[in-house]
């Protein structure tokens, strides 16, 4: 039989498994050593134009081109590994979810659909995430690369529920009786409105509702915006609730939202990015209470459960009007009673994507190896880091808190920055030098740093040098005289290990 060109000739098997155990052993040492090194480092101008040669008509040996990936692409990540990694919702993976990974990667399996194991692992999850929630038992959801693609494709599936049997697929958006109007807090994530504008409806029929001193939706401007619209001869059709905002991490009044969704016939939507997995945890859970009532909802096991990218989601509640949304009749996807084609509801039938990896193995593994208890503590430790931050800055001399801390997000600033510029310069220099990765936001109009405590690696050394280091940033800034340097701290265990 004629070997393929890709594949390996009996003799080669060794020589692969040598090279395939040294690239393991390498990436183990990497999260072993998570915390040592800077936590980013500029990539030189003379690595990145490696990265800009032609296509290669001759092939390397694999040893070769692992050389190439630990000398130029492992030193240059983006850092979420750290512990000191705060600046944005990254979730900093585990050893379990890698080779998780791999193994995904071996099956190569295509999770769009027909009968294979696959299908019901991510079922698995399914049913695990709809327990989580309090959703119904026959709840469907999907794995989607994030809570951005899980956010449009939840408004999609409220969309066809607003539609009837309008069939808004078929006939446009012109079938639907009245314009659609939607509602959010105007603290919501950019990609509310990006759905809103991908699918058809238009920006401007995007209410952005104002928030109170918690940068929560205010409950009272919602029902009157609601009023307000339907007064005007048009159709109110979905509300979005936040749970954990990307600037600040508020959560709306979910339950209210519900009540509100109820009386006026409202899909009822959570972005729950990252905040909606605080139902792990039974101290934090009651901050999200209502998420039980909610029609949809979506979120990234990727960020606070630590999955290796990507891995989004989002859950329906009615998997009637979910399917309706999106299955297709189409000769090439015919059922069959047995056999690999058989299943009544495939993937398929529930997004738009027919060709899926099988981002629910290492989401199966995280859950299974480290449980729903031991997740929700590493969710809990990163909201107490957030607070011991928080009373780091109320004490501090130079900063000062610009928002409410709700749950693992700190945002302050330097007191008297009015423009912002020293929050710019720290933040950058942070970054420049490889001490810690906080980030920007805008908060009422001027920069403000923002701390997303997301790493189950954390503890409580590493926020304590993290304040250590924005303290001597600050004082560079403002151009100080620089004190005494302050002792390496000892960083603690991470709950989230290799075992």
């Amino acid at each position: 039989m004629k070997r393929s060109k890709v594949d390996l000739d009996p003799r080669d098997w060794e020589t692969f498994r040598a090279d395939s155990r040294r690239a393991l052993d390498m990436m183990i040492d990497f999260l072993k050593g998570a915390r040592e090194g800077p936590v980013w480092r500029q990539a030189p101008d003379e690595v990145r134009e490696r990265f800009r040669r032609e296509l290669p008509a001759k092939g390397r040996e694999l040893e070769d081109v692992l050389g190439d990936f630990e000398r130029y692409i492992k030193p240059y990540a983006n850092g979420n590994t750290h512990p000191l990694f705060m600046g944005w919702a990254h979730g900093a993976g585990t050893p379990v979810g890698m080779v998780a990974e791999m193994l995904a990667a071996g099956l190569n399996s295509n999770c769009g659909g027909r009968n294979h194991i696959a299908i019901d692992v991510e079922r698995q999850v399914v049913a695990w995430m709809a327990q989580a929630f309090g959703f119904p038992p026959e709840a469907t959801g999907l794995f989607v690369t994030g809570t951005s693609i899980a956010n449009f494709l939840s408004l999609i599936v409220a969309r066809e529920h607003a539609s009837g049997v309008k069939n808004v697929r078929r006939n446009g958006l012109a079938a639907i009786e009245g314009q659609l109007v939607a509602y959010a807090s105007r603290e919501a994530h950019n990609c509310v409105r990006q759905a809103m504008e991908l699918a058809g409806l238009g920006a401007r029929h995007l209410r952005l509702v104002p928030s109170n001193e918690r940068r929560a939706m205010r409950i009272d401007a919602l029902t009157r915006a609601v009023g307000e619209d339907r007064a005007r001869g048009l159709h109110p059709f979905l509300v979005v609730g936040t749970a954990g905002s990307v600037d600040t991490g508020a959560i709306d009044d979910l339950d209210a939202i519900a009540d509100i969704a109820k009386a006026e016939d409202l899909w009822f939507h959570v972005d729950g990015a990252f905040g909606a997995l605080a139902v792990f945890s039974p101290t934090l859970r009651p901050l999200v209470r209502g998420l039980e009532r909610a029609d949809s909802i979506a979120f990234d096991f990727h960020k606070w459960l630590h999955v290796p990218y990507d891995a989004g989601f989002f859950i329906v509640r009615d998997p009637a009007v979910h399917r309706r949304a999106f299955a297709a009749d189409a000769a090439y996807l015919t059922r069959a009673p047995r056999g690999l084609a058989a299943g009544e509801t495939w993937p398929c039938d529930l997004g738009p994507d027919l060709s899926r990896g099988f981002r629910a193995l290492k989401t199966w593994f995280t859950i299974e190896v480290f449980g729903a208890e031991r997740l929700g503590a590493c969710i809990e430790q990163t909201c107490r880091m957030a607070s011991r931050l928080e009373r780091h800055i109320e004490a501090s001399e130079n900063f000062a808190m610009r928002a409410p801390v709700t749950l693992n997000i700190v945002c302050f600033g330097v007191k008297d920055d009015h423009d912002g510029q020293l929050n710019r310069e720290i933040v950058m220099e942070l970054h420049e030098r490889g001490e810690a990765a906080p980030s920007l936001t805008i908060l009422d109009g001027v920069p403000a740093i923002r701390a997303a405590i997301i790493n189950h690696r954390t503890g409580e050394d590493d926020i304590d040098a993290f304040m250590a280091l924005l303290e001597r940033a600050a004082r560079r800034a403002k151009k100080e005289p620089h004190p005494l340097e302050v002792a390496s701290l000892l960083p603690n265990g991470p709950i989230l290990s290799s075992d």
